[in-house]
């Protein structure tokens, strides 16, 4: 008699999964990090007139350093492990683009009453952190608009959700919607690395950013999935941003001059 067996989990499949999801984390984290290796390169090479820290200048280095270890990644990627479509096109049936711009404009508005609640509470004036010179202000509301989409985009979006989803291609299905657990997770990603809004922001603040950067982030990585292409996210990024900044320009330029 051949004795029967009982189906087991696909171990060797199971723990690939595994280690496509820390390696995704790694990246998550270490992309960002190696952009600001990168930035300090510059800087001292070019002898560019930027501090690091939390200023306007260092973001526009920083953000470029990380897109660049981002593509330099994906290409080895394409060319080894995961000859797969990154995204990087103009979506070739529907674009997205105006659900992104719907529910970035949306999601703007969602972040400045999270960010700012507390000056909405008190009838206050918001500080934004630097001078209102018009220098700043064109400087942020490009960085915000048009600079950090595909900046943020292609490294989180691009690179992690198809480098997770090669691994891992089970899916979440509620109702009629159905999505790749690796956008979902990498969105997890995404938002685990804003909890440093915690050291600088009473927990109420940095708790409704952790949830609304989760929430942008599964809806970045449903329309990358739907539209097999990375120009809604960043769209859908850079609206969302782009609103916050435009509002709260509006609500400081309402106060009269001192």
């Amino acid at each position: 008699m051949i004795p029967t067996t009982t189906a087991r989990p696909d171990k060797p499949r199971t723990l690939m999964a595994l280690a496509a999801l820390i390696a995704t984390a790694a990246l998550g984290y270490g992309v960002p990090v190696a952009g600001a290796y990168l930035a300090h390169l510059a800087i001292a090479v070019l002898h560019l007139p930027v501090v690091p820290g939390a200023n306007l200048g260092w973001l526009y280095v920083q953000h470029a350093g990380q897109l660049l270890v981002a593509l330099i990644l994906i290409a080895i990627l394409k060319r080894s492990l995961v000859p797969a479509d990154f995204g990087l096109h103009w979506p070739r049936s529907k674009t997205y683009v105006w659900p992104a711009i719907l529910w970035g404009t949306l999601f703007g508005a969602l972040m400045t009453l999270v960010d700012y609640a507390p000056e909405l509470i008190a009838h206050s004036k918001p500080d934004p952190g630097f001078a209102l010179t018009a220098a700043n202000i064109s400087g942020w509301l490009f960085f915000e608009g048009v600079y950090v989409g595909p900046t943020e985009e292609i490294p989180f979006r691009s690179l992690l959700i198809t480098l997770l989803a090669a691994a891992l291609p089970a899916r979440l299905r509620v109702g009629r919607l159905e999505m790749r657990w690796a956008g979902i997770l990498v969105a997890l990603i995404f938002a685990l690395l804003h909890a440093s809004s915690f050291d600088s922001r009473a927990w109420p603040q940095a708790l409704g950013q952790q949830v609304y950067a989760f929430a942008l982030g599964v809806l970045y990585a449903y329309w990358l999935e739907k539209s097999g292409s990375i120009v809604a996210p960043i769209v859908g990024h850079n609206v969302s941003d782009l609103v916050e900044y435009l509002i709260l320009f509006g609500w400081i330029g309402s106060y009269p001059s001192a």
